[in-house]
């Protein structure tokens, strides 16, 4: 079912951009006290804008199936793939690390609250999710940028890597990015951590409730065993999904932490090919982002088999 979803998701997406209002010649006509009608003619023909709608996204569909997602209007006319190529790297870095962190820290915080519960320990947790809720990334961003950037000075505040690393050793340069990472990554993972903690909790809860679990501890099972072995998979299903859709987000929570701290990632690419008008690089991004969704759905499928034996077996 994956190829008939992303066939049906690309032909809204297509239909979707082309509905919004302006064109790509407007951004370089409109300005323009120069432009006459006839140029503002011959550049929709020369970027095919002047075909019906229809016909422009099956000769756009003939070359995505042969991996040609065509030149980007922009006026430096790359390749769209070259152009997500470029920055596609920095976004999966800084994603990837960010689920690490969500992964390895929220399933322990939301185990250790629901098997606390109501100490001090899960109460403070649940202020924690509330505030996590709470804030506002982008506002958190700023902040942050502004005490450890402007007024403590140890964390750069925007940009991939310092301006002058050509003289760099492989250790400064490593140094050097991880500096530049710090905030970004968690700013990311932030809210997702929060959420996660929470969707843990109420799953253990849930789960260490059941019979099997007062039957495990009735044959006298240490209280680790009992929870790590037998309470956990059971809990881990109902977060695999929401692990399994947050890889979709990749790309759409991008747009606004890489915006903020000017980072050349696929979320600023998005935005500048959006503000622009870039059809091509906006449908190359758009089908990046659906093909990660249905790997996403994919993926969580897979790992409930590895979770739960009974979906392994049947």
């Amino acid at each position: 079912m994956m190829v008939p979803l992303l066939f049906g998701i690309t032909v809204i997406s297509f239909g979707v951009m082309h509905l919004a209002p302006g064109e790509p010649i407007d951004i370089a006509t409109d300005l323009n006290p120069k432009a006459t009608k006839e140029m503002k003619e011959r550049l929709r023909k020369y970027y095919g804008l002047d075909r019906p709608l229809h016909v422009q996204y099956f000769d756009w569909v003939q070359k995505v199936v042969v991996l040609d997602f065509g030149d980007s209007f922009s006026p430096d006319g790359k390749p769209v793939l070259t152009k997500i190529k470029e920055s596609l790297p920095k976004t999966i870095i800084i994603n990837v690390l960010s689920m690490a962190v969500i992964f390895f820290l929220a399933i322990p915080i939301g185990i250790m609250s629901a098997t606390h519960q109501y100490s001090l320990i899960d109460k403070l947790t649940t202020v924690f999710v509330f505030i996590g809720f709470a804030t506002p990334t982008f506002w958190l961003a700023i902040l942050l940028m502004i005490l450890f950037g402007v007024k403590l000075g140890i964390l750069p505040i925007s940009g991939w890597s310092s301006l002058y690393t050509a003289n760099f050793t492989t250790a400064q340069k490593f140094i050097d990015v991880s500096k530049h990472l710090v905030l970004p990554i968690f700013i990311s993972s932030f809210g997702g951590l929060a959420g996660i903690s929470r969707y843990m909790r109420g799953n253990m809860l849930e789960v260490i409730r059941q019979d099997y679990i007062l039957t495990a501890r009735a044959k006298g099972l240490k209280e680790r065993v009992v929870i790590y072995k037998h309470a956990l998979r059971n809990a881990l299903l109902p977060v695999i999904t929401i692990i399994g859709f947050s890889i979709p987000a990749l790309i759409g929570g991008s747009v606004i932490f890489e915006t903020i701290f000017a980072i050349p990632g696929m979320g600023m690419l998005f935005y500048t090919s959006v503000m622009s008008r870039d059809y091509p690089v906006i449908m190359g991004i758009l089908v990046i982002g659906a093909i990660l969704t249905l790997i996403g759905n994919l993926v969580a499928d897979i790992s409930y088999a590895f979770a739960d034996p009974r979906i392994r077996h049947e």
